[in-house]
C-alpha cells in the first residue's frame, strides 16, 4: 500500500476535517489499485472505541469491500502477550489500598490534610501513580528531586511517593493497567525488532500526549509497511513557529505541540508531513486564521507581520457566530432555539462543551418542543435514582435518624414499590404531618410507635418501618465487607416494603450499573480495611460519582450533545462551541498535593497544562467545521466571566485588522449571535401582570374572631392582616420539618429551668445558688435539647448572665416571692362579649399585698415606648389582675410588672403602670375591639411594623413584595 521510505510515514488531516470520514476515504483510494484483499490485510489500530464504532459505520454505507482488521492501541499486541503478561490488577484494589496508606498518613499527620480530603488524596495518588507507570518514569526519578528550596510540604510528598514505591514498581505478577499496557507494547515493540509486520499497520487518531502512546507510534511509524495519521494537524505553521514548541514550560498548552514533540522523537520536519487525501479543508481561511491567532504565547508579534498576510477574512468568518449572552440562561436558550432550527430543517447539530451545567440547561429547554438530544456523557450514576437511593441509605449509618433524612428515603420512588405503593404513599404522608406536629428532632422507635397509635398505621408497614430505618447509626469501625453487606441487605429491604414482593433497584441500565459497582466493592472489599461509616459513606459517593449511565429512549437522530472526546470522532453541520469560558473551556488544571509543575517537569512527567494543550486542539479542530457557533456567558453568578482564551486570540487579532476588514467581520459574527438573543428573548417574554394591591379584607362581623390572646394584641395593632388570616380563614403555619436550635425552643427551654428553678428556691431558700441555677439548667438542657452544641451554647449564656438574675431574684424574695407559675387568665370585655385569654410566666405577691407580674423574654426585651403603643402584653395583664382575671387570685393592685431579659446580657425592663395605668389600658383595648368589631374595619396587612425586613407569618398570603408600606390598602368587602 506504501511505497518504501527512508524517514518514517506521517499523514495528517487539516483541523476542521471529519477526520473518521477522511480516514476511510483514504483507506479507499489507496487500494483502488490493488487487488481487494489488499484492504483487507490491512491493520488498522484506532485509539478509542467511539473512533472504531464510526469507522466501521462508514465502511458499512458502501461501497461492499473486505474491511480492514481493526483494533484498539489497548488491544495491540493483546493476542500474543495474554499468557505472557498477567491480568491487571482492578483499578478500585489499588484505590483501596492506597486509601488505607493514605489514611495511616494522615492519622500521623493531621495538618497535612482534612479527613475529608481522604478519598481526593487517594484518587490524586492513584492518577500520579498511574502517569509515572505510563510515562515510564521510575520512583527514583521522585527520590532524586532536589527540593532543598521548596517548602516542606513538598519534601514531605516526596517522602510519602517514596513510601508508596511498592505500588508503583510492583513486580511482573501485579501490573496496574497503565503498567501493564507499556509492558505489552515494550514486548509489541521487542517483537517487531526481530520480525516486523509487512502488511500495513496504520494507527489513527492518536496525538501522542501519553507516553506509551506515543512509543507505540513511534514503532509504527519506522515499520516498513506503517503509517501514522494525526488528526487536526496545522498545515499553515511556518517552521520558525514549530522551532519554538520545543519548550514544554511555555508550549504544553499549545494545540500543536504534541505533533512537535513526535516529529522530534521521529527526527521529521514539518514539511515531511503528508497530507492523507487530497480533499480541502472545509474553511482553508478560517484554519490560517486560526493558526496565527493560537501562536505561543513567546511569539505573538507575529500578528504584527503575519497578520496584514491574511486574505478573505469575511469567507473565514462567514459561516461563524459569536454568542456573547448575558447569562447562562440566556446562552443555553439560544443554542437551543439554533438546535430547534436544525431539527426542523434536517440539519445534524452538535453542542459540544465540557460544562455539563450547560447542556443540562440546553436539554431543559430543548424540552418545551419535545426535542431530546443524544447526549453521549449520560447522567452521572450518583444522580440517577439508584444511586441517590443507595447515598440516602447509607447516610442512614453516618448519623442519628432525622425526620429530613427518614422522609426523603421514604418518598423516594425506589421505596416500598415491590407493592401496595399507593397505601405506603398515604402513610407517609401522615407521618410528616405527624412528625412536623410532634416531633421529634430524631426519630426513634418510640415517636413512631405513638405515631401508629394515634393513626392507627397498619402493623405491617409499621414493623417495617421501624425496623429498616431506626437504630441504624453505626459509631466505630467495621470492616469495608461488612459495610458493603449492610448496605446492600438495607437497600433491597427499604426497596422491597413492608409486602415482600420483588422492588426494583436493580432494573434498568441505572439499577444494573449500581449493583455493578456493588458488586465490584464486595469483590475488593477484603483490601479496604475498616473505616467508619462517614469514610464508606464518601467512598460510596465517590465511586458512583465515577460512572455514568445512558438510559434515554429514541434521542433525536440529527440534535447532538457531545464532550470534546466524542467530537474528535463525528462530524456534524453545524457544531457549537459552548461555554467558552476560562475555567470552563478550558477547564482550570487540576491541583495536584503531591508534585508541583517544576517537579513534574524535572521528573519527566505531563504538565498540568497538558489538558489546556488538548483542549486546544480539540478547539482548532472543531472550529474549522463548516459551520460553528461560538458561545459564552459574559455573567454568570452575579460575576463577570472571562472569555476564554482561544476566543479572546480570535477576537483580539480580527480587532487589530482593520484594514483586511477583520473589526466588520467580527461585528458579523456578533451581529448574527444578537439576532439569535433577541429571537431567543422573544420566548422569555411574559405578558404583564398588574400587581396584587396591599389588602385590607372586611369579612362579616360574626366571622370576625371573639377571643384573641394576650400576646396577640400585638400582632393585631401591627400586622392585622395575620390575625384574619388565623381566625377568619383558619390558616396555621406548617411546622417545620428539620427541627433545630431555634429561638422558639430556646425561649420554651429558659422558660423550663426558671419556673423549676424558682419553685425549687421557693420551699428552700438555700437552693438559691448560682451552683444549683446551673445544675438545674444543665439537667433540662439535656432532657429538651437534642443537640450537643446549642446545649454547650446556651448552658454558657447561662453562666455569663447567672450572677446577675441570682442578685435581682433576692432582691425581689426581699420584698414578697412568686404565688403562682403559668397563671392562667382570662377576662371577658363588655358589653362586646369578647375574650381576651393569656398566661403570665409568674406572680409573685410582694410585703404589701399587691401583685408583681415577671415575664421571661429569651429576647430583647421591649422597651417602655414600645409597650406603650405596640407591646402591650404587660400593661394587659396588669389591667386583668386588677379584674381579677388570674385564676386562683381575687382582684389585687399590681404594683409592678417586669420583663426579665435573659438573652445575652441580663436586663430588666417594667412596664410604665405609672404612664399608662390599668384603666386607661382597658379603655383603649376595648376601643380596640370595638373598632375591628365594627363592619368597615379593614385588618390591613403590614399596618405598623417595627421593620421593612420583619417577616410576618402571612406575608406570601398577602402577596408582599407586589406592594409595600407606601401604598394605599385597598379594602375588599368579604361575604
Amino acid at each position: 500500500m506504501f511505497k518504501p521510505s527512508r524517514v518514517p510515514r506521517v499523514f495528517a488531516v487539516p483541523p476542521g476535517t471529519d477526520f473518521p470520514r477522511a480516514l476511510v476515504e483514504g483507506l479507499r483510494r489507496r487500494s483502488d489499485d490493488h487487488p481487494p484483499e489488499t484492504l483487507a490485510r490491512v491493520q488498522l489500530v484506532v485509539n478509542t472505541r467511539r473512533m472504531a464504532r464510526r469507522v466501521r459505520e462508514l465502511f458499512d454505507q458502501g461501497p461492499a469491500c473486505l474491511l480492514p482488521r481493526l483494533s484498539l492501541v489497548t488491544d495491540l499486541g493483546e493476542s500474543v502477550d495474554l499468557a505472557q503478561t498477567p491480568p491487571a490488577i482492578p483499578a478500585l484494589r489499588r484505590r483501596l489500598e492506597l486509601t488505607q496508606l493514605i489514611a495511616k498518613l494522615l492519622e500521623q499527620q493531621p495538618d497535612l490534610a482534612a479527613r475529608s480530603s481522604l478519598f481526593d488524596l487517594s484518587d490524586s495518588l492513584a492518577a500520579l501513580i498511574d502517569e509515572m507507570q505510563g510515562e515510564g518514569v521510575s520512583p527514583d526519578a521522585i527520590r532524586q528531586l532536589d527540593v532543598s528550596d521548596m517548602s516542606g510540604h513538598w519534601a514531605r510528598a516526596q517522602a510519602f511517593i517514596g513510601i508508596a514505591d511498592h505500588f508503583i514498581d510492583s513486580g511482573p505478577d501485579a501490573l496496574d493497567a497503565q503498567a501493564r499496557q507499556r509492558r505489552v507494547v515494550e514486548n509489541l515493540i521487542d517483537r517487531w525488532q526481530v520480525a516486523p509486520p509487512q502488511h500495513p499497520v496504520i494507527l489513527a487518531g492518536s496525538t501522542g500526549s501519553r507516553g506509551t502512546t506515543l512509543m507505540l507510534m513511534e514503532a509504527v511509524a519506522r515499520l516498513p509497511q506503517g503509517a501514522l495519521i494525526l488528526p487536526g494537524y496545522d498545515f499553515d505553521q511556518p517552521d520558525h513557529v514549530w522551532q519554538v514548541l520545543e519548550d514544554a514550560l511555555t508550549s504544553e498548552d499549545h494545540p500543536q505541540f504534541r505533533f512537535r514533540k513526535l516529529m522530534t522523537r521521529l527526527e521529521l520536519r514539518p514539511g515531511q508531513i503528508e497530507k492523507w487525501t487530497d480533499n480541502p479543508a472545509p474553511s482553508p481561511t478560517r484554519n490560517r486564521l486560526i493558526s496565527l491567532a493560537l501562536r505561543p504565547a513567546p511569539i505573538t508579534d507575529a500578528w504584527m507581520s503575519e497578520g496584514p498576510q491574511l486574505t478573505d477574512l469575511d469567507g473565514a468568518t462567514k459561516d461563524l457566530t459569536l454568542i456573547e449572552a448575558q447569562s447562562p440562561r440566556a446562552e443555553a436558550l439560544a443554542i437551543a432555539l439554533r438546535l430547534r432550527e436544525a431539527a426542523e430543517t434536517g440539519q445534524t447539530a452538535a453542542l459540544i462543551t465540557p460544562d455539563r451545567m450547560l447542556t443540562r440547561q440546553v436539554s431543559a429547554a430543548l424540552d418545551r418542543w419535545n426535542i431530546l438530544p443524544d447526549d453521549s456523557a449520560g447522567l452521572p450514576l450518583q444522580l440517577s435514582p439508584p444511586g441517590r437511593f443507595l447515598r440516602h441509605v447509607a447516610g442512614l449509618f453516618t448519623r442519628q435518624l432525622e425526620c429530613e433524612a427518614l422522609l426523603t428515603l421514604l418518598k423516594h420512588p425506589l421505596c416500598h414499590d415491590g407493592g401496595d405503593r399507593g397505601a405506603h404513599l398515604l402513610h407517609t404522608r401522615d407521618l410528616e404531618m405527624d412528625l412536623r406536629r410532634h416531633g421529634p428532632p430524631f426519630t426513634d422507635s418510640a415517636s413512631l410507635t405513638a405515631f401508629a397509635i394515634r393513626k392507627e398505621v397498619p402493623e405491617g408497614w409499621m414493623r417495617w418501618l421501624t425496623t429498616q430505618f431506626c437504630n441504624q447509626h453505626v459509631t466505630g469501625e467495621q470492616p469495608l465487607s461488612d459495610w458493603v453487606t449492610r448496605l446492600r441487605n438495607l437497600a433491597e429491604a427499604i426497596s422491597v416494603g413492608s409486602q415482600g414482593d420483588a422492588g426494583t433497584l436493580w432494573d434498568k441500565n441505572a439499577g444494573q450499573k449500581a449493583l455493578s459497582v456493588l458488586t465490584a466493592l464486595e469483590e475488593e472489599a477484603q483490601h479496604g480495611g475498616p473505616m467508619t461509616a462517614h469514610d464508606f459513606a464518601d467512598l460510596l459517593g465517590a465511586l458512583l460519582a465515577g460512572e455514568e449511565v445512558r438510559d434515554r429512549d429514541a434521542p433525536h437522530p440529527h440534535i447532538m450533545i457531545w464532550g470534546t472526546l466524542e467530537a474528535r470522532v463525528q462530524g456534524a453541520d453545524l457544531l457549537i462551541l459552548g461555554g467558552l469560558n476560562e475555567g470552563s473551556w478550558p477547564e482550570a488544571a487540576a491541583p495536584d498535593p503531591w508534585l508541583n509543575r517544576q517537579m513534574r517537569d524535572k521528573a519527566g512527567l505531563l504538565l498540568p497544562e497538558r489538558r489546556i494543550g488538548l483542549s486546544a486542539h480539540d478547539f482548532q479542530q472543531a472550529i474549522g467545521a463548516p459551520e460553528v457557533w461560538l458561545t459564552r456567558a459574559t455573567r454568570s453568578d452575579d460575576a463577570e466571566t472571562v472569555p476564554s482564551r482561544w476566543l479572546n486570540r480570535m477576537t483580539n487579532l480580527l480587532q487589530g485588522l482593520p484594514g483586511q476588514g477583520g473589526r466588520d467581520a467580527l461585528s458579523a459574527m456578533r451581529a448574527r449571535g444578537q439576532q439569535w438573543l433577541r429571537w431567543s428573548e422573544q420566548l422569555e417574554v411574559a405578558p404583564r401582570i398588574e400587581p396584587a394591591a396591599r389588602p385590607s379584607p372586611r369579612p362579616p362581623v360574626a366571622a370576625r374572631p371573639r377571643r384573641l390572646s394576650v400576646t396577640e394584641i400585638k400582632r393585631l395593632i401591627r400586622d392585622p392582616y395575620s390575625v384574619y388570616a388565623k381566625h377568619v380563614l383558619r390558616l396555621r403555619p406548617l411546622d417545620p420539618l428539620v427541627q433545630a436550635p431555634d429561638a422558639l425552643l430556646r425561649g420554651i427551654v429558659i422558660h423550663e429551668i426558671l419556673e423549676h428553678f424558682v419553685k425549687d428556691s421557693v420551699l428552700d431558700s438555700a437552693l438559691l445558688t448560682r451552683e444549683n441555677f446551673l445544675k438545674r439548667a444543665k439537667t433540662l438542657l439535656d432532657q429538651y435539647v437534642a443537640w450537643p452544641t446549642a446545649r454547650k451554647l446556651w448552658l454558657a449564656r447561662l453562666e455569663r448572665i447567672a450572677d446577675d438574675f441570682l442578685n435581682a431574684e433576692t432582691v425581689r424574695r426581699g420584698d414578697g416571692g412568686p404565688v403562682a407559675f403559668e397563671a392562667a387568665m382570662k377576662l371577658v370585655l363588655s358589653p362586646l362579649d369578647f375574650t381576651i385569654a393569656g398566661r403570665a410566666d409568674r406572680i409573685d405577691r410582694n410585703s404589701r399585698g399587691a401583685l408583681r407580674i415577671v415575664d421571661y423574654k429569651t429576647g430583647t426585651p421591649p422597651t417602655e415606648s414600645q409597650q406603650a403603643k405596640f407591646d402591650k402584653q404587660l400593661l394587659i395583664e396588669a389591667a386583668m389582675a386588677e379584674q381579677g382575671a388570674i385564676e386562683g387570685i381575687d382582684p389585687l393592685p399590681v404594683a409592678e410588672a417586669v420583663f426579665v431579659g435573659m438573652g445575652g446580657t441580663y436586663k430588666e425592663v417594667a412596664a410604665p403602670l405609672s404612664k399608662e395605668p390599668p384603666d386607661k389600658v382597658l379603655a383603649e383595648l376595648k376601643e380596640l375591639i370595638s373598632a375591628y368589631l365594627e363592619p368597615d374595619q379593614g385588618f390591613t396587612a403590614r399596618r405598623m411594623l417595627h421593620k421593612d425586613t420583619d417577616i410576618g407569618d402571612y406575608d406570601h398570603l398577602a402577596r408582599f413584595g407586589e406592594w409595600d408600606r407606601t401604598d394605599e390598602t385597598t379594602p375588599v368587602v368579604l361575604k
